[in-house]
């Protein structure tokens, strides 16, 4: 298997961990269970494997679309647009909460990465 394939399985795999596991830590939440330690681990998990799919992943035609989705879901994350949901069942609240939380924990990095590579490619393409 080329390894562009491989990482493009390891970022399918890593945005449903992310979904996966909103799932699991939304419905300790809302049952009242203390997720601090859960949520701790999820986060670092998914950290690392954003650091490690922004050094692998993403191609220097793929970066501007990358970060442009990196963005459009940082923003839909703090923007608490899922609050709403909650007057149906505050379940469904928390989930769309924590799998938000969760695949922004796994882009972000990769984006911070993505973009500090664009910055040395953009400098070293300078005249000097």
């Amino acid at each position: 298997m080329e390894m562009e394939k491989i990482a493009h399985w390891a970022f399918a795999a890593c945005v449903i961990i992310a979904i996966i596991m909103g799932l699991v830590v939304g419905y300790m939440f809302y049952n009242g269970n203390s997720i601090d330690t859960t949520n701790a681990y999820v986060t670092l998990v998914l950290l690392i494997l954003g650091l490690i799919v922004g050094l692998i992943n993403i191609t220097s035609k793929e970066v501007t679309p990358f970060l442009i989705a990196a963005i459009a879901l940082i923003v839909a994350a703090a923007a608490n647009v899922w609050n709403p949901l909650g007057t149906i069942h505050e379940l469904l609240s928390d989930w769309a909460r924590f799998i938000l939380n969760y695949i922004v924990a796994f882009v972000a990095p990769a984006a911070v990465i993505i973009a500090i590579r664009a910055v040395f490619s953009m400098e070293k393409a300078k005249p000097a």
